[in-house]
């Protein structure tokens, strides 16, 4: 692989919890039954999340609803950490020289808030702010590929939800699946990975 590209929460940053909060606590204001939101709140962006369990709003609505869920997130940074590896991974690719970069359903300010409190170098970020479609298109990762001046055939996706298996695979690439999720390589960690690389 000539290039990785990495989902974060999830995937280089345990953001799950404050992930959460958000939602639940969106879903009390916007009077959205937990049960209903829980099984879709990870993996997608938050408009496409949102017009899901509201589909009575129109596209203004939804896209004010969506930044009240950031808005929620910003500043929720206490439990947010790197997953295993992380560090390691990122080391070992720039070690390499292979390119890399983060793409992400979360905007700019929040994917920088995230990756600076889990301790991860920020360089290269694809986010909610730069492509029209989210996960599971293809349109954030072929974005990424083109940041990186890479091939999409040449490059690697690291993620660990379906919506972002599925948007690698769209874009032509090859995806490092975690968390039991089926991929062409199955990782149960970031170590693992990185170990691939060093192998």
């Amino acid at each position: 692989m000539k290039a990785v590209l990495l989902d974060m929460d999830g995937t280089l940053v345990d953001s799950d919890s404050a992930v959460e909060r958000a939602w639940h606590h969106w879903a009390a204001e916007h009077a959205v039954p937990a049960d209903v939101l829980t099984p879709i709140l990870h993996g997608n962006p938050a408009a496409t999340t949102i017009r899901v369990v509201r589909p009575d709003l129109d596209d203004t609505a939804v896209a004010a609803a969506a930044q009240r869920n950031l808005e929620l997130q910003y500043d929720d940074l206490a439990d947010v950490t790197a997953t295993p590896g992380a560090a390691r991974l990122l080391r070992t690719l720039d070690e390499l020289g292979v390119p890399w970069a983060v793409v992400t359903s979360a905007d700019r300010r929040l994917a920088t808030a995230r990756l600076h409190a889990a301790g991860l170098p920020v360089r290269h970020l694809v986010t909610v702010e730069d492509t029209p479609r989210g996960k599971p298109d293809p349109a954030p990762y072929l974005a990424g590929a083109a940041l990186l001046h890479a091939d999409p055939r040449d490059c690697l996706v690291v993620e660990d939800s379906q919506p972002g298996i599925d948007a690698g695979r769209a874009a032509g690439m090859r995806v490092a699946a975690l968390r039991g999720l089926p991929g062409d390589l199955r990782i149960r960690d970031l170590d693992e990975l990185a170990d691939t690389f060093t192998a």
